[in-house]
């Protein structure tokens, strides 16, 4: 198992090329929030802009673009109908087909809320890619459904997954115990990864990243300060940013997991962890990035 450090992290996010444009950068397709989860996908959005990402556009109910729209100018919007709770509802599936077609990275998932709407966008969805999926929260909860339902989990065409479970949606991907997991996480993660051919990011203290030919990092960056609602949604929207802009799965899933701790290391400095918010890491990425030349 490696440790990451900003050496790793820099050899792998090349500065950006003089003759480039956004579309040199991808195009980001998150899908995510719902009524009662609004700021989930507001912070995503934000992440991914924030770690480089081209085009960015997301795709929720109107309470959520509307937020949206007033606080990321630079996001491209797509309205969705509203189904179940709030959420996306699966009516809304082929126009995200779509969508998805014409996008390099699919986020799915912040905020969109547990329910059968979602489960129907988990499982038609990330077929129609061929690039990086990343699945986080409620995807991963509706992913555990498919999964315990005697499913496989929701890949690309072709391309890359990314999953980024809590302790407690790995142990509802895997049907493991939670203590189970505590107690051999780098086994846990390495086994997933092998056995869907993804990459895993096992989040918490030390999170591990899992790519599916065997590679396993460990993270050290990061405090209790991100110990709250919100932090996940930004990291999620990070590591889909860094695959926009080209970065592999394994890679982009490392290189977000070490800046966003990077990040929140500064940010507690500033703030303090019990006064530091998630939204409050992206002006302290901004900082890493001048740093090393990015």
């Amino acid at each position: 198992m490696e440790q990451l450090n900003k050496e790793f992290v820099f050899s792998h996010i090349p500065p950006r090329a003089a003759e480039s444009h956004k579309g040199s950068y991808g195009r980001l397709l998150v899908v995510a929030g719902s009524r009662r989860y609004r700021g989930a996908a507001g912070l995503a959005a934000e992440g991914a802009l924030r770690s480089g990402a081209g085009i960015v556009t997301l795709a929720s109910v109107e309470p959520v673009i509307g937020a949206a729209a007033s606080r990321l100018p630079e996001c491209c919007l797509l309205p969705c109908p509203e189904g179940e709770e709030g959420g996306i509802a699966a009516a809304g599936l082929e126009m995200l087909q779509a969508a998805a077609a014409h996008a390099t990275v699919l986020l799915l998932g912040p905020g969109l809320g547990h329910t059968g709407d979602t489960c129907a966008l988990v499982q038609g969805l990330p077929a129609q890619m061929r690039g990086t999926v990343v699945l986080d929260a409620d995807g991963l909860n509706a992913a555990a459904d498919l999964l315990a339902q005697g499913g496989a989990m929701p890949l690309p065409a072709s391309g890359s997954l990314i999953v980024t479970p809590h302790p407690g949606e790995m142990a509802r991907l895997t049907g493991l115990p939670a203590e189970r997991i505590a107690a051999d996480r780098p086994g846990v993660a390495s086994r997933f990864a092998a056995q869907w051919g993804c990459t895993v990011v096992l989040k918490g203290h030390r999170t591990l990243i899992a790519a599916p030919d065997g590679r396993l990092w460990q993270n050290t960056t990061g405090n209790p300060g991100l110990a709250r609602g919100g932090s996940g949604d930004v990291l999620a929207g990070m590591i889909a940013g860094l695959a926009a802009c080209g970065l592999d799965a394994p890679a982009a899933a490392a290189c977000g997991v070490w800046l966003h701790g990077a990040a929140a290391d500064r940010t507690a400095a500033r703030l303090g962890q019990y006064g530091m918010l998630p939204h409050d890491i992206l002006a302290d990425l901004g900082g890493l990035f001048a740093e090393n030349g990015r």
